[in-house]
């Protein structure tokens, strides 16, 4: 879930994570599994809906390279089609350690009718 900071930018405030389901080589999107994390961040932001909301989802690509699979860009482009979903964009992030044990991410945008687009990555440092 993330926050509206501006133009075309986005900060993650939180994380989910669903520690049933896939296997090594393929995730499986349990939504049942978000729902009350998805409650508890609305009802923390005051469902303030345009500055606070679901962003898209994320996970690992520990041992593969930091690009949506074809399920990757199915999935993602199912939710964003979803007219119950309601989503202009949804966001896939991708992680992985690199390395070092250096953090090495990827994100793609999904925007109904469109084609997928990579964005920027910021880390922000916190004190």
């Amino acid at each position: 879930m993330g926050e509206h900071v501006g133009p075309g930018i986005f900060r993650v405030k939180e994380l989910t994570l669903q520690r049933k389901g896939g296997s090594f080589a393929a995730f499986v999107r349990i939504v049942s599994e978000i729902l009350g994390p998805l409650r508890a961040f609305f009802e923390k932001t005051k469902r303030e809906y345009t500055r606070f909301n679901y962003l898209g989802e994320w996970h690992s690509h520990h041992s593969f390279a930091l690009a949506p699979s074809e399920r990757d860009h199915l999935t993602m482009y199912n939710m964003v089609t979803d007219p119950g979903l309601g989503a202009r964009f949804v966001l896939l992030l991708l992680v992985k350690l690199g390395e070092g044990n250096q953090l090495q991410t990827s994100v793609t945008v999904y925007q109904p009718n469109r084609p997928p687009f990579g964005g920027d990555v910021i880390r922000e440092r916190f004190v």
